[in-house]
């Protein structure tokens, strides 16, 4: 938590200097970070410079600033998906937010691939209520080649039976794999880098950015959209959330997932400090200005939030996972519906407008 604990005391130093600021400061502050909203509206990108000093900008007015940004790139369109823990358990990897890890003792459920018959049964019920986009999630490395090929029966039967978009996280797979997948009608990778490559380290030694960085290329080469984010509140510094957004960014990824730290009992980082709704709201706001179209999307820990994340999706956020996680609770879809349609929202997939 040094990084974290040290970038707090930043926060609140400049806070204070914000205190004694003269007139004449503020008003500098505000044409600057009206500046920057004009040139991301007109189409150019901002850099890591720029980004960091936008992380020390007054809040509401950043905030206001990103979801006048997300208005004009993405309009009133919400992409909603949900996810089923398609295998729990028993993961080789030690990542240490994770509850399913075999290093850690968390008491998460324990079982092998689900049959096709509760899979395509969980995607039909998912359209029913609206959802958009329904992502299986296992645990593990990767499949093996045999789980690759029962995925691909169940997306195939999915496929028959709904008219769902089908995601899929099943790991560090290659690019025949991949299009196999594809093929049997899956549209989109899930892959999370889940922080930047200077901290990426310290919350997973069992295998690299690297890795993760070739799975993801493996899919986009094989013709799969890409979708792929990170985790708030690892120890991390603001710092290394916007390296990992510019690297999305750079990937050409426009979905992104934004996952608020749910510290897990038995796991590393159960005792680590919850970020507080204000950093998630500056979070999905900067992210907004480094990819002005894309699905800022809300998705674990966001039931943590005291408003299940209102206030982000006023502030540059536009799309969510909705329902349960994989080992922890969420908001159910009903709860989510009548929320965006309070907010103005339609769901709608980004790449439908």
């Amino acid at each position: 938590m040094e990084g974290e604990n040290f970038y707090s005391k930043e926060k609140e130093n400049k806070k204070e200097g914000r205190k004694c600021m003269g007139l004449q400061e503020q008003k500098e502050e505000m044409r600057r970070l009206q500046e920057l909203k004009r040139q991301v509206l007109g189409g150019k990108l901002i850099g890591k410079e720029e980004a960091l000093w936008l992380a020390e900008a007054p809040l509401e007015e950043l905030c206001e600033a990103a979801n006048e940004i997300r208005e004009v790139f993405c309009g009133n369109s919400f992409d909603i998906c949900t996810i089923i823990n398609g295998k729990s358990g028993r993961c080789s990897e030690d990542c240490k937010y994770c509850a399913q890890s075999v290093h850690y003792h968390t008491g998460a459920g324990e079982y092998p691939l689900l049959g096709t018959e509760e899979i395509t049964a969980q995607a039909r019920y998912n359209e029913e209520r609206g959802v958009l986009r329904y992502s299986i999630v296992t645990s593990g490395k990767r499949l093996s080649e045999k789980e690759v090929d029962q995925m691909c029966a169940s997306i195939r039967d999915i496929k028959a039976k709904t008219g769902i978009s089908v995601c899929v996280s099943f790991g560090l797979l290659n690019e025949d794999q991949y299009r196999r997948l594809k093929a049997a009608g899956a549209e989109r990778v899930h892959n999370n880098l889940e922080s930047s490559r200077r901290y990426f380290p310290k919350v997973c030694t069992s295998h690299s950015y690297d890795d993760k960085l070739a799975a993801i290329r493996a899919a986009k080469a094989a013709g799969l959209s890409l979708c792929s984010g990170g985790i708030m509140g690892l120890g991390e510094t603001m710092e290394d959330r916007i390296d990992m957004a510019l690297t999305v960014r750079e990937l050409g990824i426009r979905s992104i997932p934004v996952n608020l730290l749910n510290p897990i009992p038995g796991t590393p980082y159960e005792k680590n400090e919850r970020l507080k709704p204000e950093d998630m709201r500056r979070i999905v706001a900067l992210f907004r200005f480094l990819v002005p179209d894309g699905a800022i999307r809300l998705a674990g820990g966001r039931g943590l939030l005291p408003d299940q994340g209102r206030a982000c999706f006023l502030s540059g956020a536009n799309a969510a996972i909705s329902g349960d996680m994989l080992t922890t609770s969420g908001i159910t879809i009903r709860q989510d519906m009548e929320m965006l349609k309070a907010l103005g929202y339609e769901p709608r997939k980004q790449d439908e407008r």
